[in-house]
This record gives C-alpha cells, sequence and structure tokens, in this order.
C-alpha cells in the first residue's frame, strides 16, 4: 500500500490528471441544451488531460451502429414521455457498483435527476467517491404545461432529496442558484456556460438560404430555435410575429427544432418556415441568416441558444432572466422584458420592426460580446469545482471520509 504522503506527492508530480465520471440520460446525438453543454464539459476535460467516462442510457444509435469504449457504460432506459428521442434511464446501481469497483471514478457528477442518477448517487456514496449533481431542467416548471401541477409538490420533494445526498449542486446562473435555494436545495455553486463563437459566426450568412425562405436580403427574418413543445411558451412568439407582419407584411418566421406541436403549428400557421432539427455547421448557417431571434420561453435553467443567437450576430428577445440577464443589456446587446410579460415581449419584437436602424449596432455588439465567451474558461471551473474535495491533505485527512470532507470544502468555498 503506497503512504498517503507518497501519494499526495505523485498526484502533485501528475498534475492532477483524475477520472470524474459523468452520469447523464442524455448525449449527443441527441439534441438539446444538457446534451450539447456535456459534450463540451466531457471534451473540454479530456483535452485538460482527464480521464471521463460516461453512464448513460442506450440510444438508438448505439444499435445501428454498436461500438465498444470502455469509457462508456450503457444502461437500460425507456423513452421519456412526450419526448420519445430521449430516454429515461432505469435504475442501475448494481451495474454501475461493479463498474466502479473494477475502475474506480476519483469524483462523479450525475447531470440528470431520474432513476439513473438516483442509483448513480447511491452507488458513490456507498463507495465513498465524491458525487456532485447538476440542476439542468426545470422539471418542476414544465408540469403546468403538461396538466400535472398536482404533481409539483412530491416532484420537488424529490429534487430535494436527491441533490441534498450529493456534496453540491451545479447550476448555469445567479437567478438559477436563487430559485433552487428558494425550493430547499443547498450547496449551490454557478458554472456558467460558453459558446462557439467560430461556429456561431455572422460570416456563415447565407443569401441563398435565405431564398428559400422566400426572404430576400432586405427582409427580415426572426428565428426560433429549440424544441416545439408547449414548455417553450412558442405561441407567444408566434404572436410577436403577427404583430411584426402587421407593421411589415414581408417578415418571415423560421422555427429549426422539432417537438410533439410541430404538427399542430404547422397546421394553424402555413407560412412559417419550420426546419426540423439541424446541428453543428447547417444550425449555425440558419442562425446567421436570420436577423432577430425570438426566444419566449418561462422554463430554461439557461438556454444555449441566447448565447448562440447573440454569437451569430442576431439580436434577442427574451425574458430577463437565466442567459438573458446574465448576458444582455437592453437596448444595447439584446432586448429583455420583465419575465412573464408576453405584451411587452410583443412590443419589443415590433419596436424593431419599426426602428430597423436600431439593429445593426445591437447586432455588432451581440456578437463582441459573445466572441468573448469561451468553453475553456467554463471547462476549468467545472474541473475546479468536481476535484477540490480531492485535493491533497496530511496523511490523516487522505485517509478520512471523501464524502464529509467534500461537503466542508465545498460549504467553505461557498462562504
Amino acid at each position: 500500500m503506497i503512504p498517503a504522503r507518497n501519494r499526495i506527492r505523485s498526484e502533485r508530480e501528475e498534475g492532477y490528471r483524475r477520472h470524474i465520471c459523468i452520469v447523464t440520460e442524455t448525449y449527443p446525438p441527441e439534441v438539446n441544451g444538457v446534451a450539447r453543454t456535456l459534450a463540451h464539459l466531457v471534451n473540454g476535460l479530456r483535452q485538460q488531460g482527464h480521464d471521463v467516462s460516461l453512464v448513460r442510457p442506450r440510444q438508438d444509435v448505439d444499435s445501428v451502429n454498436p461500438s465498444y469504449d470502455s469509457m462508456v457504460t450503457l444502461v437500460s432506459g425507456l423513452p421519456l414521455l412526450g419526448y420519445k428521442p430521449l430516454r429515461v434511464g432505469l435504475p442501475a446501481g448494481d451495474i454501475i457498483r461493479r463498474r466502479w469497483t473494477q475502475r474506480r471514478p476519483d469524483v462523479v457528477y450525475v447531470a440528470t435527476e431520474g432513476p439513473l442518477g438516483w442509483s448513480a448517487v447511491r452507488a458513490a456514496r456507498r463507495l465513498g467517491i465524491p458525487v456532485f449533481s447538476g440542476f439542468h431542467t426545470n422539471f418542476h416548471s414544465y408540469l403546468k404545461h403538461y396538466h400535472v401541477g398536482a404533481l409539483r409538490f412530491l416532484i420537488l420533494r424529490y429534487l430535494r432529496r436527491f441533490h441534498d445526498r450529493t456534496i453540491g449542486t451545479l447550476v448555469a446562473s445567479v437567478d438559477l442558484r436563487d430559485r433552487v435555494r428558494a425550493i430547499g436545495l443547498k450547496n449551490v455553486n454557478i458554472l456558467g456556460r460558453g459558446v462557439d463563437s467560430q461556429l456561431f459566426n455572422p460570416q456563415r450568412r447565407s443569401s441563398a438560404l435565405r431564398r428559400t425562405w422566400r426572404a430576400s436580403n432586405n427582409d427580415l427574418v426572426a428565428l426560433y430555435v429549440g424544441r416545439v413543445a408547449a414548455e417553450k411558451n412558442l405561441g407567444l412568439a408566434v404572436e410577436a410575429y403577427r404583430a411584426m407582419q402587421r407593421f411589415d407584411a414581408s417578415v418571415k418566421f423560421v422555427v429549426v427544432g422539432d417537438g410533439p406541436l410541430r404538427a399542430t403549428l404547422q397546421r394553424k400557421h402555413p407560412d412559417i418556415i419550420f426546419c426540423g432539427v439541424h446541428t453543428d455547421e447547417p444550425l449555425a448557417k440558419r442562425y446567421a441568416s436570420a436577423d432577430i431571434f425570438l426566444f419566449p420561453s418561462e422554463t430554461e435553467t439557461f438556454g444555449n441558444v441566447t448565447l448562440e443567437a447573440m454569437a451569430s450576430g442576431l439580436v434577442v428577445v427574451a425574458y430577463d432572466y437565466a442567459a438573458a440577464r446574465m448576458h444582455i443589456v437592453d437596448g444595447h446587446t439584446g432586448m429583455l422584458v420583465p419575465y412573464g410579460d408576453s405584451q411587452s415581449f410583443v412590443e419589443a419584437a415590433v419596436k424593431l420592426t419599426r426602428e430597423r436602424q436600431s439593429l445593426i449596432p445591437i447586432r455588432v455588439r451581440a456578437r463582441a460580446h459573445a466572441a468573448a465567451i469561451d468553453w475553456q474558461r467554463v471547462v476549468e471551473r467545472f474541473a475546479t469545482l468536481l476535484t477540490s474535495p480531492l485535493e491533497p491533505r496530511d496523511a490523516a485527512g487522505a485517509e478520512g471520509d471523501a464524502d464529509a470532507l467534500g461537503r466542508r470544502r465545498f460549504a467553505t468555498e461557498l462562504r
């Protein structure tokens, strides 16, 4: 057995290379904000030299193109009700414990709070592995959109129990930290988000693509990117579009994404251009080829699309919370409206239509702001937060309870 002091010295010499395991219900090629955020974090950690393993449900692509990766543990899952492309991971405590016994991670990050995440937290605690959690999705806020608001109390109780069993919870913004503290979560810390400003770039603007939207270079094109679902409040974006049209009939509205409301909206609004799901360069090209980004969602934990739109040189219209509150100065780098004030949202969109001369300076400033935000700093902070319980300490401390020590260290940093 290597003495604790020698292990600490060895860790210093190796530059603290760690084995970090991330447990998640969703991961690329699935298309959503959580999956894309985790991909950036995983790639960034690996570029820093850390070993990163994954535990996730099997996806359809795993059956079509099976491949073996010793750093990926696949478990069973079921399609998420109302959103079949995503799967809820089933409990997998035995599988996880066996895998972590064979190859023990230094720290675990559980990104989603489903049955898979719960079993991962239990397994980590039983094995004495420090475990953190992420709050990436406002599931409790979604309930009213699916007519099951009566379950809110039970969901909140579950979320509190889940996150209280971890060293700490990472959230994307200051206002989200305040909101989750208000529902009883403790030891909450902020991990922001970045944006790939080389991918999302105004230079990808395409006149040819705009022509397929029946838009000339002088026409205004409004854009929405995201899931076409009730919790995204897309009806308000349509209302804003109609109000913009009443002032300028040439305005076009493009929707990138898919979801349960798409068929209904297409039937009711045949003039709206539905593009389906796009990623990478095709997605970036659609951002850059629009002018105004309408983002009416009231249920975001962050809203990565806000930064992607700004980096693409669009004027974002959004509620004053989450990413918009962090990165938009009203009238300077975008348009902020009071949270939940639908009339102000519509008025802001119409104002941009009426005052088209204001678009160019706002777009330039939005791009400049977003171009300064990259993923590298976010990944560095993520690594620091996760590995803080693993920092070298004396021999006695090294043999102590990692979970309890991690809680103390995390609480100290929050002060």
